[in-house]
């Protein structure tokens, strides 16, 4: 970098060769108390809100304040995606995490409209309130314990699926299951590809998966050679049909990489969110009472004639969605997202050197006591009325 630029860099360390920071990030999260990874470096340099160190193979700065976010994220010239080498294999890269800007936007305009939107959710609604109802009775016929997490990503999963790849049979959506599991265990471990570690597995629940939808892809296209038309349309037909305003359609490639991408990121956090919830309001049984309440008085206003949930009642849970946000802010469930310096940039008055990577530490802030009070405390309450500035709540 030369004197002049070392000398603007950020507080930190670059830790030990190879491996840098990273034996500090994982013991802090290993050991189940996640931010010392973080107060280390605050305690060492101060509150600076940006430090340097070397993480997942690359010289890189730690963002950790919501003004520091915020510029890094709604700066598109400066920053790209970043994402460590061993994300990208994972999730494929024609997904969003290694797509350009330009193309990122191409992609998300067009998958959005099938999971977003009044009619996509109310036509998905029933099958959720279905499946939910019929998972907790199962587990209540069970006539013993049940391990929730896993249950809950059981039936996570087969909503998932089911907007994705409607009609998928038991088998392949099982088979899915279980590689979606064992990827995300090397989502972001190291990219060591050695028999024993996380990643070397997650790359060949990859393959696995590629092959199943590979597979159902090739049906798809297949019956619509044949004019077979499956019946509802799903995710996967939507994409087949999408086009851009020049014509140009998805390859195969492209449609496999976003269905791994989204359905990794449905499946594990709306499985991880509920679970944490349930915790959350088992510990507080105020709470509890509280949300069970809002619940029942909205059951009571609905019809006879209605059958299952509709939007508008979802629309009136305003407790339960505070108890969400919250949540949310105390697991943060995406704690960091990777970006890219793409020239010379300052962040907090320090340099970020061109190609650098960058951590935004979203946890960091969501635990900060000079945006969120007594952070370490579970509070729906403080959702109520209001409005979170612009990279407080990421």
């Amino acid at each position: 970098l030369g004197a002049a630029r070392r000398a603007r860099l950020p507080p930190g360390e670059m830790g030990w060769p190879l491996v840098g920071g990273m034996w500090a990030f994982l013991r802090a999260f290993k050991s189940g108390k996640p931010d010392a990874f973080i107060a280390s470096f605050v305690r060492r340099f101060g509150r600076t809100g940006v430090y340097r160190s070397f993480m997942f193979s690359s010289p890189t700065v730690l963002v950790t304040t919501a003004e520091g976010c915020k510029q890094v994220l709604m700066d598109d010239d400066a920053f790209v995606t970043g994402w460590p080498k061993a994300t990208v294999a994972l999730v494929g890269p024609r997904s969003f995490v290694a797509m350009p800007h330009d193309e990122h936007r191409r992609i998300r305009k067009l998958t959005a409209a099938p999971i977003n939107g009044f009619d996509a959710l109310t036509g998905y609604l029933p099958f959720i309130d279905s499946t939910v109802t019929s998972s907790l009775r199962a587990w209540a016929d069970h006539g013993g314990s049940v391990e929730f997490l896993t249950e809950l990503r059981r039936m996570t999963f087969k909503i998932i699926v089911q907007i994705f790849l409607g009609g998928a049979d038991q088998a392949t959506t099982r088979a899915l299951e279980r590689s979606y599991t064992e990827l995300n265990y090397g989502m972001r471990a190291m990219a060591i590809n050695l028999p024993g570690f996380a990643y070397r597995g997650a790359l060949r629940a990859r393959r696995r998966l590629v092959a199943v939808l590979q597979g159902v892809l090739d049906e798809r296209r297949a019956a619509r050679a044949k004019g077979v038309s499956g019946g509802g349309v799903d995710m996967m037909d939507r994409l087949i049909e999408a086009q851009d305003e020049r014509g140009r359609r998805l390859d195969d490639d492209e449609i496999i990489d976003v269905l791994v991408m989204y359905l990794n990121a449905g499946h594990e956090s709306s499985g991880h969110i509920t679970m944490w919830a349930t915790v959350f309001l088992q510990e507080n049984p105020d709470m509890f009472a509280r949300a069970k309440a809002e619940q029942e008085a909205i059951m009571r206003s609905i019809p006879s004639s209605q059958q299952g949930l509709t939007l508008r009642d979802f629309r009136k849970m305003e407790y339960l969605s505070q108890v969400i946000d919250e949540t949310l802010r105390l697991v943060n469930i995406s704690f960091v997202s990777f970006r890219q310096a793409t020239r010379d940039v300052f962040v907090n008055g320090y340099l970020i050197p061109k190609g650098w990577k960058v951590q935004l530490w979203y946890r960091s802030v969501h635990m900060d006591p000079q945006v969120y009070p007594d952070p370490t405390k579970f509070d729906p309450s403080r959702w109520e009325g209001h409005s979170p500035r612009a990279g407080t709540f990421l």
